[in-house]
């Protein structure tokens, strides 16, 4: 959708992530030569790159995000569990970066099962590994390091010792050029599949304002004491006891960073921009005031009866929600394809509430209005976690799809999904040029008009 909707757009080479959007010289080429004086590098990929921050400011170019600097101090994970730390801040039980399987294996003997091998650099879940016992770790080694390797470039691994049933909360910080730094909320991103997050809201129903402004104070000291800049998520385990423990920082934009912008009024992004062009944060910590309750589920290209395996293909119908506090952040379109090269998500329904229970409400009534035909996507899942009276009643944690997915009745299509199902048997009988007619009209009333004409 942003290159259909682009005044220009330049390929980058061969869709394999390692010779296109993990090829920082590529991309700093073609910055240059499109004649932009800035690059933001969204939340994937080289994001927490600090080689390639500093390749954009080497290259007369201004980088929207965290410095260099600021990268290798809180983007190496271990370095950052250091400078926890130094700062008086919980941390877990782990290791520097290891060398190999056996020291793997030694250290998890020592500090005992379960335990977690995580990437060095990046984030976003990727490449990590739950390991309950010893012979389970040398498949999640191999697993864990090719991982690491294709979405961040690196294979280091370190590990930690594997809280039970924890909380995963987040906290979103700010900083600006000349030493100020803030919180603007916390986030529970507990509903998780292979440690990627598939909701999160805020403000966390099982925090209370004590563990709240702890975790914003710890977040705080963190980033200070390495001297951060524009967005950032400094992310906690919080344990059945209300122990919270350090995890990591990431050095980026959250995807999930709307359920913050929708109850505090910030436009985050356009935070980033005015920090990196040298401007000071415009308000204090005073004046941040959150308002109601958030809630975004990420709507991915994946098979949730089939353990959420990422699926590809043609989208042939899209129809979005709207109305009162709802957003839907989306590249999606009728005739797009989705490929199998990259993340599955495809887009992030948002949705604000006067409370909790007012924006369940909303999010309820969003999910049964959005339509995606063509693949399998997380819609049953979210259709159904938003009703289930755990999650219902804020008692979940990291292992909420485990046990509660999936139901023992599988549910119904909801209405309108054999229309749906109708019209990709039409499509796919049309030709090239037929299909892209009907991927130009993207308003929900002409989707909805289609799928009357199929009843």
């Amino acid at each position: 959708m942003h290159v259909r909707l682009a005044d220009a757009a330049y390929p980058i080479g061969p869709a394999a992530p390692r010779e296109s959007y993990l090829n920082a010289a590529r991309l700093i080429e073609v910055a240059k030569r499109s004649g932009c004086d800035a690059v933001h590098p969204g939340y994937g990929f080289l994001s927490e790159n600090a080689a390639f921050a500093q390749a954009v400011v080497d290259a007369g170019l201004t980088f929207i995000g965290p410095p260099a600097a600021v990268q290798r101090a809180l983007g190496e994970k271990t370095a950052a569990r250091r400078l926890a730390r130094e700062a008086r801040v919980p941390v877990a039980e782990g290791t520097e970066p290891l060398r190999d399987v056996a020291a793997a294996r030694d250290t998890a003997a020592r500090i005992g099962y379960p335990v977690l091998l995580k990437p060095a650099s990046g984030g976003g879940g990727k490449g990590m590994r739950l390991v309950a016992k010893a012979d389970e770790l040398e498949a999640a080694w191999r697993g864990a390091t090719g991982e690491a390797t294709a979405a961040f470039g690196q294979p280091a691994l370190y590990l930690e010792k594997a809280v039970e049933q924890p909380r995963h909360i987040e906290v979103q910080i700010f900083g600006d050029a000349r030493g100020k730094v803030l919180w603007l909320g916390e986030r529970d991103c507990s509903v998780q599949r292979r440690h990627q997050k598939l909701i999160e809201e805020t403000p966390a129903p099982s925090i209370d304002d004590e563990l709240r402004e702890r975790l914003g104070d710890a977040a705080v000291r963190i980033a200070k004491a390495a001297g951060y800049q524009s967005a950032g998520t400094v992310e906690f385990l919080v344990d059945a006891k209300r122990r919270f423990y350090f995890l990591e920082v990431n050095t980026r934009l959250q995807v999930e960073h709307p359920v913050t912008e929708m109850v505090t009024g910030l436009d985050l992004v356009a935070l980033q921009l005015r920090v990196a062009a040298g401007e000071a944060l415009p308000f204090a910590q005073p004046d941040v005031v959150r308002r109601g309750a958030a809630i975004e589920c990420r709507i991915t290209a994946e098979d949730p009866f089939a353990g959420f395996i990422p699926v590809s293909g043609a989208i042939a119908l899209v129809r979005e929600p709207n109305g009162p506090g709802v957003r839907v952040d989306s590249a999606l379109f009728a005739g797009m394809t989705v490929p199998d090269e990259y993340d599955a998500l495809l887009a992030k329904l948002i949705v604000h509430g006067r409370d909790r229970d007012e924006a369940l409400t909303r999010m309820r009534r969003a999910l049964r209005e959005m339509r995606v035909a063509g693949i399998p996507t997380s819609l049953p899942f979210h259709r159904h976690a938003l009703y289930e009276p755990d999650f219902a009643a804020g008692r979940y944690h990291t292992g909420y799809v485990a046990e509660h997915w999936p139901p023992a009745d599988r549910p119904d299509l909801p209405d309108g999904a054999a229309a749906a199902a109708a019209l990709v048997a039409v499509l796919a009988t049309r030709s090239r040029s037929e299909r892209s007619q009907v991927a130009t009209v993207y308003s929900a009333w002409a989707l909805a008009a289609r799928e009357d004409a199929l009843r």
